[in-house]
């Protein structure tokens, strides 16, 4: 087993309910070539192997499970800048400018995603909000002032709001907030599956079910030995097994942990003011959204990972939990879930993704795109691999290197 082997969610994620892309794959069933191979069909893999299509290489995805059947319905995809950790305490384990760096490159991959959505016209329902950090237990009012403060600085706009203004604009009774522009929500599915098809429409080829059993990583081109008796020859590889560490992880560096969402049934009338994503100061945080058809999506309430059976037997407690936060937290909504599921996601002390090349293996990069913005940082990732790629490195990639 070259990768973990996880159950990376249960329940009835909203997304496995509406329609998404259907996508073509292939058996393996003799030894194949080719200039990339990109493990994982998720999101972040569905990112890499387009840009990888766009620079003209001939490009394989591999799956165990098929496209889109990992996490990716288990995202309740925010799209924002905001790091899990805030700027004024990311500034104390990174210090200020490297910190200040990580948050602009975290807005420059955002913009570039939604550049990217809307240049290959992909139909995910991408939808423009502001963001509200409302205060929690790790950053109180003078926190997220002082937060409000240092990100201005830094050039990120914001603006903060006291417990008055908060109420009234929100009707929402938290001793403070901060409001952010340009944030973003996505079908998340629809958003990976239109990242495939334009790769598969480049000439990329997805194989699936097949399970990576080793990677020989050579001076001149690399070997994947799979489960199928068959192997891959290529030039490059990239991980993007999402939470299923490679073997050769840092597992210190990276956990996993558990989540749980909920969604409501529709009720468009009731969504809040200015439509914003809402999360909270917090650990473990709640984050709020809705979708086009007005029901809302409420996530949090995370605990460690130790299984999968221990994960799911939560999942009743959890829907109960988030309902309660989300009717105290909205009082207008009604907070009975109509979808609920559970998901293992990947974190760090920096909430921070690791990006680059894997040492000691040659034109092998490893994508492991955690934290609570994991698909912002997947388009940071495909970034900066294209820029190894291409032989001259970002400026930025010792922020995340492995």
């Amino acid at each position: 087993m070259h990768t973990d082997d996880l159950d990376l969610r249960t329940g009835n994620p909203l997304w496995r309910s509406l329609r998404h892309p259907k996508l073509t794959t292939h058996y393996l069933d003799s030894d194949i070539q080719a200039d990339v191979v990109v493990i994982g069909a998720g999101i972040t893999g569905a990112m890499a192997a387009q840009e990888m299509v766009e620079l003209g290489f001939s490009v394989v995805l591999l799956d165990k499970r098929g496209p889109l059947k990992g996490s990716t319905s288990a995202t309740t995809a925010l799209l924002q800048y905001d790091i899990d950790v805030p700027l004024s305490i990311l500034a104390k384990k990174l210090g200020l400018k490297n910190a200040i760096r990580t948050y602009r490159r975290s807005k420059l991959a955002l913009d570039s995603l939604v550049d990217k959505i809307n240049d290959l016209e992909l139909r995910c329902d991408l939808r423009r909000h502001s963001s509200l950090y409302i205060a929690g237990n790790v950053l109180d009012s003078k926190g997220l002032r002082a937060e409000a403060t240092q990100r201005q600085s830094a050039g990120l706009f914001c603006q903060y709001l006291d417990h008055g203004a908060l109420q009234d604009k929100y009707g929402i009774n938290k001793s403070g907030a901060i409001v952010t522009p340009d944030s973003f929500s996505v079908n998340p599915m629809n958003m990976a599956g239109g990242f495939l098809r334009r790769a598969i429409e480049g000439g990329a080829k997805i194989y699936s079910p097949v399970e990576v059993r080793n990677v020989e990583a050579g001076r001149n081109a690399t070997t994947i030995k799979t489960n199928c008796a068959f192997s891959i020859s290529c030039k490059i590889v990239i991980y993007a097994t999402g939470y299923e560490m490679p073997s050769f992880a840092n597992r210190r560096k990276n956990k996993v942990c558990s989540t749980y969402a909920i969604a409501t049934s529709s009720q468009p009338g009731k969504i809040w003011p200015d439509d914003c994503l809402i999360w909270e100061a917090s650990d473990p945080y709640l984050y709020l959204r809705s979708t086009p058809d007005g029901r809302v999506i409420c996530g949090g309430s995370d605990e460690d990972f130790e299984n999968e059976e221990m994960r799911d037997a939560l999942l009743p407690k959890k829907v109960k939990v988030l309902e309660k936060k989300l009717s105290t937290l909205l009082p207008h909504l009604d907070a009975k879930a109509e979808f609920a599921w559970c998901g293992s996601f990947g974190s760090r002390s920096t909430g921070l993704p690791t990006i680059g090349p894997v040492p000691g293996m040659k034109n092998c990069y490893m994508i492991l795109a955690f934290g609570g913005n994991g698909i912002t940082f997947s388009r940071l990732a495909a970034e900066l691999i294209k820029a190894r790629v291409q032989g001259h490195p970002d400026p930025d990639e010792d922020l995340f290197a492995i």
